[in-house]
């Protein structure tokens, strides 16, 4: 069987990577971290000593790595050496002109590729029910699609390539707002004496409803998945959203567009990351808004 190459164990990668083995692929994985190898292996992952390793002879290479660079970094290393049609996906979320120019790098090479950014966090790619935000060409979609349905549970083409990171930014700037708002909400209701659950109980089945709300909500004791209710262990990283936002920003100036609520919610993550909370989930952002903002 020809293997899937995983380049990038991480929170993220890592559990995809095993998802994909336990899908009966064969996976060769790497990640600069010997400590991130090791722990994948366990999972049907074989560790291998370089990306190149990996890659050799694989049918299809997948990244999932912090940056566009980062990508780009590989992808040119591993296309470098790849000697025979071979797919390329991109799971990480990077900015969209960084995926373009990747995507560029795989066609002039001859390779079919595929932006792929996720939505779903930790706890998604661990239970394999990502949703998959797709860019590239139709007969390259279709070439990635099984293999993305092995680690998530919808997998949508959003357009030509780097669409699937035109939807991750621009789903990820309404979900760090969103949950901004909610915050405020929780916090305000507490300081007028109503309970969160009562909070909860009329906003989930009434207009303020949103994912934030019914699905993560930032209060604990509301629902048992929660983050609140580890003490904001992730989830997703508080300073991932900050990045997103930024990638939101970039994005929106490229093409001349104001988004002055995501900017303001961008600031509030950075203050929030400033306090050293970056590791934290992004939901805990309440703590701060409770206490009272510091001076921007």
């Amino acid at each position: 069987m020809t293997h899937i190459a995983f380049i990038g164990l991480g929170r993220m990668g890592g559990p995809m990577a095993a998802n994909l083995a336990k899908a009966g692929r064969e996976v060769r994985g790497f990640d600069l971290d010997p400590r991130l190898r090791g722990e994948a292996e366990p999972l049907g992952v074989q560790a291998m000593g370089s990306a190149l390793a990996a890659a050799q002879g694989a049918a299809a290479i997948v990244t999932m790595l912090p940056a566009g660079e980062a990508v780009l970094g590989v992808w040119r290393e591993v296309l470098a050496c790849v000697d025979r049609p071979t797919l390329f996906i991109d799971c990480s979320t990077i900015d969209i002109a960084s995926a373009r120019l990747a995507h560029r790098l795989a066609q002039d090479a001859g390779h079919p590729s595929v932006d792929a950014p996720v939505s779903g966090g930790v706890a998604g790619a661990t239970a394999g029910t990502l949703t998959f935000m797709c860019g590239g060409e139709d007969s390259a979609f279709e070439k990635a699609r099984g293999l993305l349905a092995d680690m998530g549970q919808r997998v949508i083409h959003c357009g030509e390539g780097g669409l699937g990171q035109a939807a991750k930014i621009c789903n990820n700037m309404m979900l760090g707002a969103t949950m901004i708002a909610t915050c405020e909400a929780f916090a305000l209701a507490e300081r007028l004496g109503l309970s969160d659950r009562t909070l909860f109980d009329v906003a989930s089945v009434s207009s303020g409803q949103s994912w934030s709300l019914t699905h993560y909500c930032p209060a604990p004791g509301i629902l048992p998945t929660s983050p609140a209710n580890a003490d904001y262990r992730p989830g997703f990283m508080a300073a991932l959203m900050l990045k997103d936002l930024g990638l939101a920003q970039a994005a929106a100036e490229s093409v001349g567009l104001e988004t002055p609520l995501a900017a303001l919610a961008a600031r509030i993550y950075a203050l929030y990351v400033e306090r050293g909370e970056g590791e934290s989930d992004f939901s805990g952002v309440i703590r701060m808004i409770r206490e009272g903002l510091p001076e921007a």
